[in-house]
């Protein structure tokens, strides 16, 4: 079978979705015997009847809904091609909206964007990102709110696709005068009897927390809930409570400061990050790229 040309697969999809040929020749700017010529040469291609005339116009038979869909993914694909071709002769631009959790924001996001932004070629992409929690990055990039997402690789991922980004490492931190504070190195149980600051309860170091807690057969105490890790050193820097928060995030607050960071011995406490999407295929061209340079930002 020969394979049908793009401008009869673009005339059926219209008179299937005007459901008469008129219109659709309309839509095209082409007349309507031209339509109606083309129409039955791409019947004769495929071999089958794809269209049934009727008194006020036409409808697709079963092949002909068959095709149609086929005929769609085609031009959809072939629309693709021609922006992102025209992206690369003219410049890539755009906007990129991302949503992130806090430990990433905290971390090492806002440097890799900046390095993307400083690229020349990407003078005319814009960037913008919001902190949520996990399942909100996740349930955001499905609906569609947000091209993409970047959490902790254990949220419900299912039906997205994925990339490896960085990894952290979970710590206390403690003022220098807490007990805790001259030990070199700590396992989560050992410390359950002390008060802590705490974060939202559905961010992922609260979760992780909360699980760990559990399984040792304890809840945690919490003595101040903030919202963020700044807020959450501001308090272990007053003597208040210890906190568990990122190694990366806390250790230029503790070279500041004074405070302690003491690396937890769980194995939990490694966690990597992942950047998150509905489709390759439905990503911009200036997605796409922010993306890839994610990717090749983040350690082997």
């Amino acid at each position: 079978m020969r394979l049908p040309d793009l401008l009869s697969l673009k005339l059926f999809v219209a008179a299937c979705e005007h459901r008469n040929i008129a219109r659709a020749a309309q839509q095209e700017a082409i007349v309507g015997s031209a339509v109606s010529k083309r129409l039955a040469q791409l019947e004769d291609t495929v071999g089958a009847r794809l269209l049934v005339r009727r008194r006020h116009g036409v409808a697709p038979t079963p092949a002909g809904e068959a095709l149609l869909e086929h005929a769609r993914e085609m031009l959809a694909s072939v629309g693709r091609i021609e922006r992102d071709m025209a992206a690369f002769n003219t410049g890539i631009r755009g906007q990129v909206r991302m949503l992130v959790t806090a430990s990433v924001m905290a971390e090492s996001l806002a440097d890799d964007v900046a390095a993307f932004l400083q690229d020349p070629a990407h003078r005319d992409i814009q960037v913008s990102m919001e902190e949520r929690v996990s399942p909100e990055v996740v349930r955001g990039i499905r609906e569609g709110s947000a091209t993409v997402g970047i959490c902790w690789d254990a949220a419900d991922l299912q039906g997205l696709q994925t990339r490896s980004y960085r990894h952290d490492h979970l710590a206390i931190v403690a003022h220098p005068d807490h007990p805790v504070a001259q030990s070199a190195r700590v396992r989560f149980a050992d410390v359950l009897g002390h008060e802590f600051v705490s974060m939202p309860a559905l961010s992922a170091v609260q979760v992780l927390l909360a699980r760990a807690a559990a399984v040792e057969g304890k809840m945690l105490a919490h003595r101040v809930q903030v919202s963020n890790f700044d807020a959450a050193l501001r308090v272990v820097r007053a003597n208040l409570a210890i906190s568990v928060i990122p190694r990366e995030v806390a250790e230029p607050f503790a070279a500041a400061t004074g405070v302690r960071v003491i690396p937890l011995a769980d194995g939990w406490a490694r966690r990597r990050f992942a950047i998150c999407f509905r489709s390759e295929d439905g990503l911009s061209p200036a997605a796409r790229l922010l993306v890839e340079h994610l990717v090749r930002r983040a350690p082997e």
